[in-house]
C-alpha cells in the first residue's frame, strides 16, 4: 500500500505495536531501558555507516522500527503510575479497609447519578506523606451543600474502596476502563465527611474549570432554557455532563453523537474562522509566523478550556500541525498529518489508544480522507447548493464507512439515518458555532441583544427538535446488533478489499476481497461454535434475583413475580447480545432446577427446605432467609454455597465464615460475578 511509503506512519504503526505490547505484557522497565539503551548503540553505528556510504541499508530500518517498538512498551510502562514509588497505591492496605486520612485536590467534575455527585481526584497526601495518583470521589448529594470545584482541596479520614469488577457477562467493564485512566480505587464520603482547606493553588484544569463557571454565569441572566445551555457547553466549552438523557439518546439514536462532543469538524470550523480573522496580520513583517503562533495558540487555549478531552486534544494537534503546513507555505501530507498527530499524542498519552473517542475520531477521519474523493467525483453537481449537500453526503458516508465496524462492536447499534441527521445540521453547524461563539463574546461583554438570545434558542431547539424526530424513527435504528472483535477485523478487511477493488479492479483485489468475505463467514461459523448451547446463570443484581437459562439459541429469564427494572433489562440485554441469541422468554423463579445432570436448590426468605427429599449439588440462597446455614450444610451436604445480590450483607458476611469454616465452597455474586454453569 503506498500510504505505507511515508516513513511517520512506519514508526507510529510501530510505537502501536509497542503499546499494544507493552500494555497486554507485563516487561519490566529497566529490562527495556537496557534493550533500548543496546539499540540506540547500534542505531548510531549503523547511521555512521550508512551516512558516510551514502546508502539506505535494511539493518538501519529494522532497529529503527524495533527501536520505535521499544519505545512504545516503554512509554505504557512510564506512564503508568502504579510504578511511581509515589503513588498513594504504596502507602495503603485494602484488604484490611484501613483508615487513613486522605488530602485530595478536585481535578474534574463528572456526571452525577441518581444519589452522588461524582469526582475524579488527584491525591495528594496519605496521612503525612506526600503521594501522586489518581481516584473516583462520590459524594452523597445534599441539598443543603453545593457540589465541589475544580481545584478545592479537602481533608478527610475514610479507606479506599475496590472499583466494582465486572459482575456479570456482557456488561461494560467500568474497572478496565477506569485503570485506562490510571484510576484504581474510589472513595466514598457525605458532605460533613470532607474538610475543606484553604489555598490559592491553582491547577490549567482549575483555571479552565473558573473560565467556563463565568462564561456560564454571564449566560445564565439570559432566557436559555436548560437544553439551549446544556447545547453551548457541549459544543463551545466540551462539557456535557448537563445533557439530559433524553437528549443525549436522541443524538446517539440519530446518528449525530459527533455533533455534541468537540472533534475534528468543530475545530476545523474554528481554524477556518481563525484563519479569515487573522487574514490582515500577513501584511506585517514575519506576519506569517505571527498569524501561525496566534491561531495555534488559540486552538490550544480553546483545548485546555474544554478539558483537554482524548477527541479536542487529537483534533487540536491534528490542525495545529495543519495550521503549521498551511501558513508557512509548506505542503503537507493529510497521512502523515494524521500520522504525526497520532504518534505525538501516543507519546504522551498511550493509553489513549484504548479511548473509544480516540479511535471514532482517527477512524473517521481516515475513512474521509481515503473515500471521500472517489465518492465525490461520482457526481459533480453545478448547482452550488447541490454541490454543498452532495460533498456533505460523501463526506458522511465515507466517514460512517470508516466507524461502522467499531461503532457496533462499541454500542452494538447502528443508526440507519446517520446521513438524514448530517445532511441538515453540518451545512448550518458552522454559522450555529459561529453564531454560538458571538453570543458567548457579547454576553461577556454585557452586551448580548434579546434577538440574538431568540435567534439562537430558535436555532438550537430547531436542531434538537430534527435530531428528536430522526431518533423517533425506530424502523431505521438497528439495536443490539451482535458484534465480536473478530467481527471488526473481518469488516474492516472486507471494507478495505472493497473498496480498493471498486477504486481499481484487477485480479489481485479481486482475491483480496474474496478472501475477506471467506474470513467474515469463518468468523461467523467460529463465532457460532464458540456461543454457549446450554448454560445456566445466576445473575448478580442489587436487592433482587435474576436466573438465566440457555437452550440453542434460546434464553429464559426467571426473576420474582414484580416487574423488572430497567437495569435488569441492560443485563439481560447484554448477556443477550454477546452470546448472540436469539428468542427471550420470561418466567417466574422455581425452587428447583434441574441443570444437566445436577441439581440447584433455592432457598428463599421462607427459609423453607425439605432435607430427605433429595441432596441438591448447589444452593443458591436469595432474600435473606433466616436459616443456620451449619446445620444446613451437615444436612444437605451441597458442593457449593452461592448468595446472590438479594441478601443482606452482613447475612452474607456470616454465611462465608460459616462456609470457611466448613470448607464449602460459597461463591458470592457482589464479588465473584455471575455464577455460571455450563452443562
Amino acid at each position: 500500500m503506498k500510504i505505507l511509503n511515508f516513513s511517520i506512519i512506519k514508526l507510529t504503526l510501530c510505537l502501536i505495536i509497542g503499546i499494544l505490547i507493552g500494555y497486554f505484557f507485563d516487561v519490566p522497565i529497566m529490562h527495556l531501558s537496557y534493550v533500548l539503551g543496546f539499540l540506540t548503540l547500534i542505531f548510531t553505528a549503523i547511521y555512521i555507516i550508512s551516512r558516510k556510504q551514502f546508502i539506505k541499508t535494511i539493518e538501519f530500518g529494522a532497529i529503527t522500527f524495533i527501536m520505535m517498538v521499544c519505545i512504545g512498551m516503554l512509554t505504557v510502562n512510564f506512564h503508568d503510575q502504579k510504578n511511581h514509588s509515589t503513588h498513594y497505591t504504596n502507602f495503603i492496605s485494602i484488604e484490611k479497609d484501613s483508615i487513613v486520612k486522605i488530602t485530595f485536590r478536585i481535578r474534574d467534575v463528572l456526571k452525577p447519578s441518581f444519589y452522588d455527585h461524582k469526582y475524579i481526584v488527584d491525591i495528594l497526601n496519605v496521612d503525612d506523606t506526600i503521594v501522586s495518583g489518581k481516584s473516583i470521589l462520590n459524594v452523597k448529594k445534599d441539598s443543603l451543600n453545593k457540589p465541589f470545584s475544580v481545584d478545592e482541596i479537602f481533608i478527610t479520614k475514610t479507606d479506599f474502596k475496590k472499583v466494582f469488577p465486572l459482575l456479570n457477562p456482557g456488561q461494560f467493564n467500568y474497572k478496565l476502563y477506569l485503570e485506562k485512566q490510571y484510576i484504581y480505587h474510589q472513595l466514598f464520603l457525605t458532605n460533613k465527611e470532607a474538610f475543606k482547606v484553604n489555598t490559592t493553588q491553582k491547577t490549567v484544569f482549575g483555571i479552565a474549570n473558573k473560565v467556563r463557571e463565568h462564561l456560564n454565569l454571564k449566560l445564565n441572566p439570559y432566557s436559555f432554557n436548560p437544553d439551549v445551555l446544556a447545547i453551548i457547553n457541549a459544543i463551545l466549552l466540551g462539557q456535557r455532563q448537563n445533557l439530559s438523557e433524553d437528549v443525549y439518546s436522541n443524538y446517539a439514536n440519530a446518528g449525530a453523537i459527533h455533533i455534541l462532543a468537540i472533534s475534528g469538524l468543530h475545530i476545523g470550523i474554528i481554524l477556518l474562522f481563525l484563519k479569515t480573522f487573522f487574514k490582515p496580520i500577513e501584511r506585517l513583517k514575519h506576519g506569517l509566523y505571527i498569524k501561525t503562533i496566534l491561531i495555534v495558540l488559540i486552538l490550544w487555549c480553546f483545548a485546555i478550556i474544554a478539558g483537554l478531552s482524548a477527541s479536542v486534544t487529537r483534533a487540536v494537534t491534528m490542525f495545529s500541525i495543519v495550521a503549521i503546513g498551511m501558513h508557512l507555505k509548506r505542503p503537507t501530507n493529510i497521512y502523515n498529518t494524521l500520522a504525526i498527530s497520532m504518534f505525538v499524542l501516543l507519546l504522551f498519552k498511550p493509553l489513549f489508544l484504548f479511548d473509544v473517542g480516540f479511535q471514532l475520531s482517527y477512524l473517521a477521519v481516515f475513512g474521509i480522507v481515503s473515500l471521500d474523493p472517489y465518492l465525490y467525483k461520482l457526481w459533480i453537481p453545478k448547482n452550488k447548493l447541490i454541490k454543498t449537500y452532495w460533498h456533505t453526503l460523501t463526506v458522511t458516508i465515507s466517514a460512517q464507512l470508516g466507524i461502522i465496524p467499531i461503532s457496533i462492536y462499541y454500542f452494538h447499534q447502528f443508526p440507519g439515518l446517520f446521513f438524514v441527521s448530517n445532511l441538515l445540521i453540518i451545512p448550518v453547524l458552522g454559522f450555529i458555532l459561529g453564531l454560538g461563539i458571538l453570543v458567548i463574546i457579547l454576553a461577556v461583554l454585557n452586551a448580548l441583544p434579546a434577538i440574538l438570545v431568540d435567534t439562537f434558542t430558535l436555532l438550537i431547539d430547531l436542531m434538537n427538535a430534527t435530531v428528536a424526530w430522526i431518533s423517533q424513527q425506530e424502523t431505521f435504528l438497528f439495536k443490539n446488533i451482535p458484534f465480536s472483535f473478530l467481527f471488526v477485523i473481518a469488516s474492516y478487511i472486507f471494507i478495505i478489499s472493497s473498496v480498493r477493488y471498486c477504486i481499481k479492479r484487477s485480479y489481485k483485489r479481486l482475491l483480496w476481497l474474496l478472501i475477506s468475505i471467506i474470513m467474515g463467514q469463518s468468523v461467523l461459523i467460529y463465532t457460532r461454535l464458540q456461543s454457549p448451547k446450554n448454560q445456566f446463570v445466576i445473575f448478580h443484581k442489587n436487592r433482587n434475583s435474576l436466573l438465566g437459562t440457555v437452550h440453542g439459541k434460546n434464553l429464559s429469564i426467571t426473576q420474582p413475580i414484580d416487574s423488572i427494572t430497567e437495569n435488569e433489562n441492560r443485563i439481560i440485554t447484554d448477556y443477550f447480545v454477546k452470546n448472540h441469541l436469539k428468542k427471550l422468554q420470561k418466567d417466574s423463579i422455581s425452587q428447583v432446577y434441574l441443570i444437566g445432570n445436577k441439581t440447584l436448590l433455592v432457598i428463599d426468605s421462607l427459609g423453607v427446605y425439605h432435607a430427605k427429599t433429595f441432596k441438591p449439588n448447589y444452593i443458591l440462597l436469595r432474600n435473606s432467609p433466616k436459616i443456620n446455614l451449619s446445620r444446613l450444610i451437615e444436612t444437605l451436604n451441597p458442593e457449593m454455597i452461592i448468595a446472590d445480590g438479594s441478601n443482606y450483607k452482613t447475612y452474607v458476611e456470616r454465611w462465608k465464615k460459616t462456609c470457611l469454616k466448613t470448607k464449602i465452597p460459597f461463591h458470592q455474586t457482589s464479588e465473584k460475578g455471575a455464577f455460571i454453569i455450563n452443562y
